[in-house]
């Protein structure tokens, strides 16, 4: 709103400023407000304790349900094992020492009891079989649970200490072949579930085992702890955090514990199950939230009579009728100067018009130099191969070997063909779909990639290591670009190695649903992953790289239906997975 009309409005309603009070207007606006004070404060106490009553009986409801889940759940995996320790094909597998078929047997099993997971021990308590192919082999022969269950007739419950945090709680039995000991079933129950339940629900629960040591608890930092540390396991507060958290629980009853700085009610129930105990911690956010509601519509009624009286008081100045006319003539000239105003805004909107056309032209050309830069970027590699190649054919010529020489321009017209394909690419760019694909073997395609980048590769004495099936493996593909990708990947790996004394290069093919080349790296890693796969990203120093081979790579896996992704490894350097869909047609499907 223009200044004019502003000063317009502030002319009509000169007068109600200016209107003088009557005393007993003011006696009666002083007791309305009085009445409200007294009436917000009385409805807080009383609606306080009742709604907090009410969520302390929901929290004790909810406390008894979930204790009796979580019972419920370990006496139901508690007669597991002793009915797999009496199943005839165990005992026979573990007789035979033939587990063919073992593993499959109790994968059908884990199905129908709901367990996390089941495993089967030998005498020496090496895993035979188990539902997570990866444990097959490991040795438990100094578990708890298999020392435990082979002294014993009945069936151990153990709690074990994960490596990386939290606890497994697992029921373990040995089962017996006449009077011979033959191995042990182990049966982990899966109790992490209730820990999401939980979570949705409450605002902090957790149990402690007969200890006092905290095996169960929606805060991952509690696990392991005492409920008195974990309770202290907070930031500290500031002093404008102290002053809110006085300001926040004056609705509240006095609260049972402070948990992130936030007032709770603290609710503990014993579990009849090894001495164990739950307690939750719930929040007097709802609390406040349905105090609050009612106390808004008790406010809201008062400001309406405040409103009204206010309404009354405004009455007592009278406007006269030539006030009237002048500011309606003053609207009616405030009325002119908007409709100048509206016609200088249509004409903005047109010079904007103009803009945006201008804009989408320099949008245009930007894309001009972003193809511009792919183009550059992707034919760095084979002009570099090309001359490594052309300084050794001159050498090979000078010593008289002419043989190998003809094999070095043999590789030059290789990659003059591969340039004239990437200039091709160009009308790809505009469309989708516009080659057809074919089967292409990845296993061939890694080999042609790394002779493309066998010049860097001696240059460089970079160690290479190939882990290869032996069946091929087979995508439906355009090769060109496949071994693009490729190319890029090493390439980087090459670069992230660059100030690593001993340079090591690790590619693995694997087939499985998908079709997985890793190359993995030992440089210093990346960064910033988020960015990696951006345009014109780039962690190289000017002149080595312009950042698109990586957003290309992954703009040429996504057209052939798959995905290229990028982390940290473990022990350092990059790692980076180009999956995919794996040619299966005609019954051909490459092994793992």
């Amino acid at each position: 709103m223009s200044t004019e009309v502003r000063t317009g409005w502030s002319k009509l309603l000169r007068p109600f400023r200016g209107a003088p009070l009557g005393w007993r207007l003011r006696l009666a606006v002083f007791v309305l407000l009085a009445a409200t004070v007294v009436t917000v404060w009385t409805t807080n106490r009383l609606l306080t304790d009742r709604f907090t009553q009410d969520t302390r009986n929901r929290a004790e409801l909810r406390l008894t349900l979930d204790s009796g889940n979580l019972v419920s759940e370990l006496r139901r995996n508690a007669i597991v094992p002793q009915l797999l320790a009496r199943d005839p094909t165990l005992i026979s597998a573990l007789r035979s020492s033939d587990y063919t078929l073992s593993t499959q047997r109790l994968i059908s099993f884990v199905e129908e009891i709901g367990a996390a997971s089941l495993m089967l021990l030998d005498s020496d308590g090496r895993s035979v079989a188990a539902t997570d192919r990866n444990r097959l082999g490991e040795a438990h022969r100094n578990a708890p649970y298999f020392v435990d269950a082979i002294r014993s007739n009945s069936t151990i419950f153990s709690v074990i200490p994960r490596e990386a945090g939290g606890y497994s709680f697992v029921y373990s039995r040995r089962i017996q072949g006449n009077s011979d000991i033959l191995g042990v079933i182990v049966v982990e129950v899966d109790l992490q579930k209730f820990e999401t339940a939980w979570a949705r629900i409450a605002h902090a629960v957790l149990v402690t085992d007969s200890a006092g040591n905290i095996i169960l608890s929606t805060e991952p930092q509690w696990r392991g702890l005492d409920e008195e540390a974990a309770m202290l396991r907070q930031p500290p507060l500031s002093a404008i955090q102290r002053a809110i958290r006085v300001t926040t629980d004056w609705t509240a009853l006095p609260p049972d514990a402070y948990l992130q700085g936030e007032a709770v009610m603290r609710m503990e129930k014993r579990i009849p199950f090894r001495g164990w105990q739950m307690t939750s911690f719930t929040t007097f956010e709802s609390v406040r939230e349905r105090v609050n509601s009612v106390l808004a519509l008790e406010i809201m009624g008062f400001a309406i009579l405040l409103a009204l009286a206010f309404y009354a008081l405004s009455r007592r100045a009278t406007l006269r009728m030539t006030l009237f006319q002048r500011e309606s003539a003053e609207l009616r000239a405030l009325n002119t100067r908007l409709q100048r105003e509206i016609a200088e805004r249509e004409r903005v909107e047109k010079t904007l018009d103009l803009a945006e056309q201008t804009l989408a032209q320099s949008s245009k050309l930007a894309a001009l130099g972003e193809m511009s830069a792919a183009v550059s970027h992707e034919l760095n590699q084979p002009l570099a191969a090309m001359k490594t190649y052309l300084a050794g054919a001159r050498l090979l010529l000078r010593r008289n070997r002419p043989e190998e020489a003809l094999a070095s321009f043999g590789r030059i017209d290789g990659l003059i063909e591969r340039m004239g394909a990437i200039t091709r690419q160009l009308k790809s760019y505009a469309r989708k779909g516009a080659d057809a694909f074919s089967p292409v073997n990845l296993g061939e395609a890694l080999a042609s990639s790394l002779s493309m980048m066998e010049p860097q590769l001696r240059q460089r004495h970079v160690k290479i290591t190939q882990i290869l099936p032996e069946e091929p493996v087979l995508v439906n593909g355009d090769r060109m670009r496949i071994e693009q990708v490729m190319v890029n990947l090493l390439r980087n790996a090459l670069d992230a190695t660059k100030s690593v004394a001993e340079p090591d290069v690790e590619i693995i093919l694997a087939a499985g649903d998908m079709a997985v080349l890793t190359v993995r790296d030992n440089g210093y890693g990346i960064d910033d992953i988020e960015n990696l796969f951006e345009p014109f990203y780039t962690t190289k120093q000017p002149g080595d790289g312009v950042g698109l081979g990586l957003a290309i790579s992954s703009g040429i896996v996504n057209d052939h239906g798959g995905r290229l992704t990028a982390r940290n490894g473990q022990h350092g350097g990059a790692v980076f997975e180009m999956q995919l869909p794996i040619l299966g047609s005609d019954g051909l499907e490459a092994a793992e």
